[in-house]
């Protein structure tokens, strides 16, 4: 059995967005959240109503421990509401990991998108106001 067999898979990446969104441990536009499933997998001995949910946090250097300690398990929590009562019994695991800024570089134009999107609505809400 797989969780997508018993859960709406979408609604669990909405919640663990908005859940990573509610705690403000960075910028909107760096936000992204993906789900993943896994063809083979086996878990403990193997009972087919066992199944595993992880999630993978992956953070920008400069946050205390204890607040990527409280980050994910705000998430885990969030994902947990979104997926209810279950028949499967779920293996939750959830982790972070801190990125070396000096490894990685993130290129993109979703930031500029958003900003030109909200001065565009800003714009519209000051025209029918006049």
């Amino acid at each position: 059995m797989n969780v997508a067999d018993h859960h709406d898979i979408g609604e669990l990446v909405d919640a663990v967005h908005h859940a990573a969104i509610d705690f403000d441990i960075g910028p909107l536009a760096g936000m992204r959240t993906r789900a993943a499933a896994r063809e083979h997998y086996r878990i403990a001995d193997g009972e087919p109503t066992y199944a595993l949910i992880a999630i993978h946090a992956r953070l920008g250097p400069g946050r205390e421990r204890d607040q990527k300690r409280a980050f994910i398990e705000h998430v885990l929590a969030g994902a947990q509401v979104a997926v209810g009562e279950s028949p499967l019994h779920i293996a939750w695991s959830i982790e972070v990991t801190e990125l070396d800024a000096d490894l990685r570089i993130n290129d993109n134009n979703v930031k500029v998108a958003m900003d030109s999107a909200a001065a565009q609505n800003n714009a519209a809400t000051h025209e029918g106001a006049t």
